[in-house]
């Protein structure tokens, strides 16, 4: 079997034996081993397409080259440690009486096709499949979220299904414009939303439509991506969700929905030979670092502060890809990276604290290295690191991308630095107390499994310091291709 069939059927399978298996430990287990499966066979994947620079499979419903290939391997990465983590950590969660055997089946089995679905969406060559995939890691994620059955989670559920649900809705319209002006160039059938086949004639698309089209698709994505002012949902589900929902949904669900604007905005690009569409991805994104860092200076719930952290980082990659030269396309995809290390990392690491503590709030958590040195300093360096503090590579991917808006649009560096200063300080403030202060006194001792972070935070040092040449030449062809429509505008 080829690597890209093992890298997309394993979860699905996965999937299906996990909703059949009692055994939460042996389910485990088996999560684990998908994972592990799932990632070697993404790095076989990534091997070929880096030997042939494009692939296409099952008939040409699926297409892999850089851009997408990398994605699928950082997917599989994240999926296998979270996975890892996630043991001990819902082990604890049935301990404490907050998941019983039937809730496990559904969390493993949910947790498989929410991986089906990103690897889906990441691969197919059908922009209306890539919208199904979207719909499909949604639909896994909303039972994910309610897996506690508390009235907030369920309340947090809810909105996330009925705003993801209208941004997905807004999304379709987009996509049926498309193929309203692409049947009458590709014809009728599956050929007319074709990606490839798209980008092949996007010039003899009608702009107009196109650019309605992803007038829709901005604010139908762009909710998923978690952009202002279409992000409220995002805070409440990493707020009520467990543990490993969170780092999946920051660490990975977010790069989809943006993946899925920029193959989108590469269509449009080449259609009104205009950077219109990057102009409009800019503002969202100043938009959301602005309204994300004023937003950590007013939670009290450590997984919502984070969220928000989520949704400025988001923003930064937004507006990268905004501003489409190909140095800033290299900055949003290294920047993609790192936050799915760091941020999924930090997550783990909250879980943890969390269940020490036995609260979320940030008052409640107190001391972290002197009672459990392991977490704390997980917890300090991770949040340093997502900072934008060198030596890791958010500070890296941040440099890159002022160095790509000086050169493309220079007035917009100080608001780009403002709303990091902001963002920065927010999160110092609240998490140097729980770090430094003094240990509550009804703080438990937990059973942790701290490898996935440090695998996580010394990835992310790695790339801050120097990135392999065999990654850079990823991200260099990546970007190539992202860059690849002409603009009159640049």
């Amino acid at each position: 079997m080829s690597p890209f069939l093992v890298t997309l059927m394993t979860p699905l399978i996965g999937g299906f034996v996990l909703a059949a298996v009692e055994d939460a430990r042996i389910a485990a287990r088996i999560n684990v081993a998908s994972g592990v499966i799932t990632f070697g066979a993404s790095l076989a994947l990534a091997v070929s397409v880096a030997q042939v620079g494009s692939l296409n499979a099952v008939g040409g419903w699926f297409f892999l080259d850089a851009f997408n290939v990398f994605l699928v391997a950082l997917t599989a990465f994240v999926g296998m440690t979270t996975a890892i983590f996630s043991g001990p950590y819902m082990r604890h969660e049935i301990a404490h009486g907050r998941m019983d055997a039937r809730r496990m089946r559904l969390y493993h089995s949910m947790f498989q096709l929410f991986q089906f679905g990103m690897l889906l969406g990441f691969t197919a060559n059908n922009i209306g499949v890539l919208w199904v995939s979207l719909e499909l890691a949604t639909l896994a994620t909303v039972l994910l979220v309610s897996l506690y059955r508390t009235p907030a989670s369920i309340a947090a559920a809810w909105k996330y299904f009925v705003l993801c649900g209208m941004g997905i809705a807004l999304a379709l319209f987009g996509t049926v414009m498309i193929f309203f002006t692409s049947s009458s160039v590709l014809g009728h059938g599956n050929e007319a939303l074709t990606w490839t086949l798209l980008m092949d004639e996007s010039s003899k698309l009608d702009p107009v439509v196109m650019m309605i089209a992803f007038c829709f698709l901005m604010v139908g994505y762009g909710t998923k991506v978690g952009l202002a002012p279409m992000h409220a949902w995002l805070p409440d589900a990493h707020g009520e969700g467990p543990t490993p929902v969170s780092a999946v949904l920051s660490g990975l669900l977010l790069n989809l929905a943006l993946y899925a604007l920029v193959r989108l905005k590469m269509l449009v690009d080449g259609a009104t030979g205009t950077d219109t569409a990057g102009h409009i991805m800019m503002s969202f994104g100043l938009l959301s670092l602005f309204v994300a860092a004023f937003s950590l200076h007013k939670q009290r719930d450590i997984k919502r502060l984070f969220s928000f952290s989520s949704i400025e980082h988001m923003g930064l990659m937004t507006f990268a890809f905004g501003i489409g030269t190909h140095l800033a396309s290299f900055a949003a995809l290294l920047h993609m990276t790192v936050h799915s290390l760091v941020k999924s990392g930090i997550f783990f690491t909250v879980g943890h604290a969390a269940q020490a503590m036995g609260t979320q709030k940030m008052t409640g958590i107190r001391g972290l290295i002197r009672h459990h040195p392991g977490i704390g300093w997980g917890l300090l360096v991770g949040t340093v690191a997502i900072a934008g503090f060198p030596p890791f590579g958010v500070f890296t991917s941040e440099f890159l991308l002022l160095t790509a808006t000086l050169d493309a649009h220079a007035w917009t560096c100080i608001l780009l630095l403002l709303g990091l200063l902001v963002a920065m300080t927010g999160l110092l403030r609240f998490v140097q107390p729980m770090a430094f202060g003094e240990p509550a006194s009804d703080a438990v001792a937990v059973r942790v499994n701290m490898l996935p972070v440090y695998v996580h935070l010394l990835l992310a040092l790695m790339l801050g310091l120097f990135i392999p040449g065999f990654l850079a030449g990823w991200y260099d062809q990546a970007a190539a291709l992202i860059v690849s429509a002409p603009l009159e505008g640049l």
